[in-house]
């Protein structure tokens, strides 16, 4: 017997011969509720064709964006302790663990070493998988230390952040964090070395407050929530409604805290031609590095 017949209402299927569609083989935007194959997606850079929305994703998948092929993770090995001995609804170390052993991850940051287009460079991208890719020691020692790298090499860097702010299990450790990564991109603005900083959805606390904002470029991925405290903890305190939009990439480019605004497909090509106008105009100097 055939395995569909025909209908007025089209062809039809039956139940036994029904393929079930493998999970996460589609993918619905939910701006425009479009049903996107997730092959389709991969080769878009995760950018909805029909309205442009940009689905969030992690270090694995900026780096495959952004980076020419082959490059090297860099100091991939540290993890957090627990110096404060933390404990909310469970212990930080159990928190610790779980997320390592759900996302594979050693932590909220991670360092590569990579080329755009033919030039070397540095990039640290962060996790929002990750506990909120919220900033704690770990990944300020590794931003540390990827200028560092960029600075004796005298490679341009790129911080991709995506973060809900400063790891609160960390208390004051977090918050030192601030200070040093802010302390370290000084040091590599004094030896003119190119640092461009990538706002994702979403970009706010302790992390808007230090590193992100503090590129040579800001740019920003359209519709990303960039910010400080959150748009509820806001309204309550001023008592007052927010405009539209408040917090949007859009937003806070038109008030004048990002640069400007690119599609995540055309981002590889922007940031080259980027680092060319920053090196063209003699922005290294070795003096300095020294």
């Amino acid at each position: 017997m055939s395995w569909f017949k025909r209908a007025k209402e089209g062809i039809l299927t039956s139940t036994q011969d029904k393929k079930e569609v493998p999970e996460g083989l589609w993918t619905q935007c939910p701006t425009c509720k479009k049903a996107i194959t997730t092959h389709e997606l991969a080769e878009n850079c995760y950018v909805c064709p029909e309205c442009a929305y940009h689905f969030r994703i992690g270090s694995e998948q900026y780096f495959k964006i952004l980076l020419d092929a082959g490059y090297t993770e860099l100091i991939a090995n540290l993890a957090a302790g627990d110096p404060l001995k933390f404990v909310d609804k469970k212990p930080y170390v159990d928190r610790l663990v779980d997320a390592q052993k759900t996302t594979k991850l050693r932590d909220a940051l991670r360092v590569a070493e990579g080329s755009i287009n033919g030039t070397p460079i540095i990039i640290a991208c962060m996790d929002f998988s990750f506990i909120g890719g919220s900033m704690g020691s770990v990944v300020g020692e590794k931003i540390a230390k990827a200028i560092d790298h960029a600075r004796e090499h005298k490679m341009p860097l790129v911080i991709i952040s995506k973060s809900g702010g400063a790891r609160m299990m960390e208390a004051a450790f977090s918050l030192m964090q601030m200070a040093k990564t802010s302390a370290r991109l000084a040091l590599l603005d004094r030896a003119g070395i190119p640092y461009i900083s990538l706002l994702t959805d979403p970009t706010t606390g302790g992390v808007t407050a230090s590193f992100a904002m503090l590129g040579d470029f800001n740019v920003a991925e359209p519709g990303a929530l960039i910010g400080f405290a959150g748009p509820r903890v806001i309204k309550e305190t001023i008592g007052k409604d927010l405009p539209k939009g408040f917090q949007s990439a859009e937003f806070v480019q038109e008030h004048g805290f990002v640069d400007f605004i690119v599609n995540r497909k055309e981002i590889k090509d922007t940031f080259s031609r980027l680092i060319s106008l920053l090196q063209n105009k003699g922005q290294f100097s070795k003096e300095a590095v020294h």
